[in-house]
């Protein structure tokens, strides 16, 4: 039996493959919502969802081999408790103390805070876009994914459900969080933990009970954060039968993401999500 081996070339769809979807393709566009109208999608008719998913249809019916199209909805979490302990200190201040102590007496960030109202709030907003495009025929996520953290976990939760995606399973991925190390907030509860308060919720294989990743001495340096935005998309790509995917996770992830498929910076706000079309090239070698 062949050993299958195979490179993944990536490239986002704006501005490059086709004319772009999505107002954040745009490199005018400013940052304005948190989730854009339509999620940023161009098109305003009322049939505007058939359409799209019709023309990204044809691209992969058209697609030379080994070529596939995915979608891609990208959501930050909704503000957690270090949002806020970060909004009360300079810049300088809270990354070189604050952020690697658990607290400072009023609010606790750390390890691994969970969302504040207002967070669960943006999450509901998400929610409350998603209910709206439905009714203009969106394309539902075939399979989700989240970060183990547990503000992207409540955000995930309360973005999407029954109503949104009929027969949801979300899977977590150790891949998909956030810069680990140093920083308290970036730091996992254990796999026992986190099935005890979200049973629901499936793991990758291998996912291991404690946080194999964070260590109080090394924070992960951003070409490693991007090279796990690839091996992500790398398995995506080669295991998933899905043409729309979603993911949700954390500013700086999701920032490394955009930057290595090529996509123009966008600074996704806490409760933000991005829509990115994604072609992947499978190169197989026998």
């Amino acid at each position: 039996m062949n050993k299958r081996d195979y490179k993944l070339e990536i490239d986002a769809l704006a501005n490059k493959t086709v004319p772009g979807f999505f107002l954040q393709d745009d490199p005018e566009q400013e940052y304005i919502e948190k989730v854009l109208p339509r999620f940023g999608l161009i098109d305003q008719s009322p049939d505007r969802w058939t359409t799209f998913v019709n023309e990204i249809k044809e691209f992969n019916e058209t697609a030379a081999p080994g070529v596939q199209y995915k979608v891609f909805f990208l959501g930050r979490h909704g503000e957690g408790y270090h949002n806020v302990g970060e909004a009360r200190y300079p810049a300088d201040g809270w990354v070189d103390y604050w952020v690697q102590r658990n607290g400072d007496g009023d609010i606790v960030w750390g390890p691994d805070p969970r969302l504040t109202e207002l967070g669960q709030q943006q999450a509901r907003d998400a929610h409350s876009a998603w209910k709206e495009e439905r009714r203009f025929d969106i394309p539902i996520p075939e399979k989700l994914y989240t970060s183990p953290l547990t503000r992207a976990i409540q955000t995930n939760q309360l973005t999407f459900d029954e109503s949104i995606v009929p027969g949801l399973e979300v899977t977590i991925l150790e891949n998909v969080r956030e810069y680990f190390g140093v920083f308290t907030p970036d730091k996992r509860r254990s796999r026992t933990e986190i099935h005890e308060e979200f049973p629901e919720y499936l793991f990758e294989d291998d996912f291991k009970d404690e946080d194999p990743l964070w260590t109080s001495e090394y924070r992960e340096a951003h070409d490693d954060v991007v090279e796990r935005g690839r091996k992500v998309l790398d398995v995506i790509f080669d295991k998933d039968k899905a043409d729309v995917i979603s993911i949700t996770s954390h500013g700086g992830f999701l920032g490394a993401l955009l930057r290595f498929v090529g996509h123009r910076s966008w600074r996704l706000l806490t409760g933000g999500v991005i829509p990115v079309i994604i072609k992947g090239s499978i190169i197989e070698e026998k």
